[in-house]
């Protein structure tokens, strides 16, 4: 870091990169159906490496501000790889590093809301709408090179059922800019398709329902997997079509579709179709695992928890039939 970046800082900084840390956290903590949490693990990836990814990443985003998108985005691949050598954070860094950048944009132009007390939004929060602007100024601003960083950022983090593209592959060298080649893959990849919607998911369906969860009293956990559920169900999961085809994606969009409708967390009935869903999505490969939802899920707690989130009315749920 130079003194020239440390100078740079927002007083916010900190905060927002302690909500981006936490975001993840909450994320791998609740038990989601076929992801990693506390006690079920994968193969390739145990709890411990989240918690580990999660930690790592603090360095590189609270610098954000300063630098580049996509040189932000390779460095917190590189921080992870030194303390996990499987792909355990690679859609959440490609989420979360915009939505820092954009966080502290926001706060220094003067567009978030004072809060008087940490821990209640912090120092500072920040409306869906304001942070959702500036994200889209972030993004709009993207270079070749900020391409040519996430290119390198993805070889490095290997992940599973990435295949060829016809343009601006991976494996090549990008010629346009890195919203430009996230909007030539938004057909097929649901990070992209944030990118190129000024996160449309994000904003519009899991940052809602976490939000309304919360509100009606769910802790953390049920509030995460009730979000994760809602937009489970409402788009397939481009890293489960990726690695294993359309169909199981969409019977697997179903099977979040049947939790849902059996009263999900808020239901004997529910929690139990939530846990045999589980074993459901579980084997040897991974193959039904719906990583790039879980990717979404962690971006919405991080902006609820931009908005204030944090102290919002919440317990142990009971289930109720």
């Amino acid at each position: 870091m130079t003194a020239g970046e440390e100078q740079s800082r927002s007083p916010a900084d900190a905060q927002i990169v302690s909500a981006a840390q936490l975001a993840c956290l909450l994320e791998v903590t609740a038990p989601k159906p076929g992801n990693v949490s506390p006690g079920r693990h994968f193969a390739d990836a145990r709890f411990e490496d989240f918690l580990a990814s999660a930690a790592a990443i603090g360095p590189p985003l609270v610098d954000a501000p300063s630098r580049p998108l996509g040189l932000t985005i390779r460095l917190a691949v590189e921080a992870t790889s030194a303390w996990s050598g499987s792909n355990t954070n690679l859609g959440l860094i490609l989420l979360l590093a915009p939505l820092v950048k954009a966080a502290s944009i926001a706060w220094r132009g003067g567009r978030g809301g004072r809060s008087q007390s940490p821990g209640r939004g912090g120092e500072w929060s920040c409306d869906h709408a304001t942070l959702r602007a500036a994200v889209r100024g972030v993004l709009e601003e993207t270079s070749v090179d900020d391409a040519r960083e996430v290119y390198a950022a993805i070889r490095l983090a290997r992940p599973g059922g990435l295949g060829r593209a016809e343009g601006q592959d991976v494996a090549d060298e990008p010629t346009v800019s890195l919203l430009d080649t996230m909007r030539l893959a938004r057909g097929r990849d649901g990070i992209a398709h944030e990118y190129s919607t000024g996160f449309e998911v994000t904003f519009e369906r899991a940052a809602p329902a976490l939000a309304a969860a919360r509100a009606d009293g769910l802790c953390w956990d049920d509030a995460i997997v009730e979000t994760f559920l809602t937009v489970l169900a409402a788009r397939p999961d481009t890293h489960i079509a990726r690695r294993s085809g359309a169909r199981l994606a969409e019977e697997v969009s179903q099977q979040a579709v049947a939790a849902l409708a059996a009263g999900g967390v808020r239901t004997v009935n529910g929690r139990r179709t939530i846990d045999e869903m589980d074993v459901s999505l579980r084997d040897a490969a991974n193959r039904a695992n719906p990583g790039t939802t879980a990717d979404l899920t962690a971006a919405a707690i991080f902006v609820v928890l931009l908005g204030g989130g944090w102290h919002t009315a919440g317990g142990s749920h009971a289930a109720t039939r």
